[in-house]
């Protein structure tokens, strides 16, 4: 059938306990050290959280959010697109009618699960009306209890800032 052995190297108790490239690691991480230590300047550090990242571009994703139309209403027509494209299922919809007759349905309760979320964007590439988006510049989230992590409606149209500076 034509099967070809391969010869298998590494017979030695020094190659077998991977010496050389524990060795060879231990230099890198120490030359580092001893540049490092003899040179201060040059260690970029950040007083993170008293001064923020400057360097985050505009295509970072951040935070949802909800948005809303002229009139005040969400723009969210429950069509359970996004909770579909979600690979990580985090996006819950309940949907009711809508009574105003702009759309046929709205969302009664609409909530992520961030502890979930993967943030890959896929909610906001599916949702059809521009209901959903990333755009917050929020990048760190801190909360004291699981629940916390879920955020409902409420918390996702609060979410607006970039919508009152006009940049919807």
């Amino acid at each position: 059938m034509g099967v070809k052995i391969v010869p298998r190297h590494g017979n030695s108790l020094k190659e077998k306990l991977y010496l050389p490239a524990i060795y060879g690691g231990l230099k890198t991480t120490i030359s580092h050290f001893v540049t490092n230590l003899k040179d201060t300047s040059n260690i970029k550090t950040m007083a993170y959280p008293e001064v923020m990242p400057d360097d985050i571009t505009d295509r970072y994703r951040g935070i949802h959010r909800l948005t809303k139309r002229k009139d005040g209403s969400v723009r969210c027509v429950a069509c359970f697109m996004c909770s579909t494209a979600c690979p990580a299922d985090c996006i819950f919809i309940e949907a009711t009618e809508r009574h105003d007759g702009v759309d046929e349905k709205m969302p009664e309760k609409f909530s992520i699960d961030l502890l979930e979320c993967v943030f890959c964007g896929g909610c906001v590439e599916a949702c059809p009306c521009d209901a959903i988006r990333m755009d917050t510049g929020i990048f760190s989230f801190i909360a004291e209890k699981r629940e916390d992590f879920v955020l409902d409606k409420e918390a996702l149209l609060d979410n607006n800032a970039f919508e009152e500076n006009g940049n919807d």
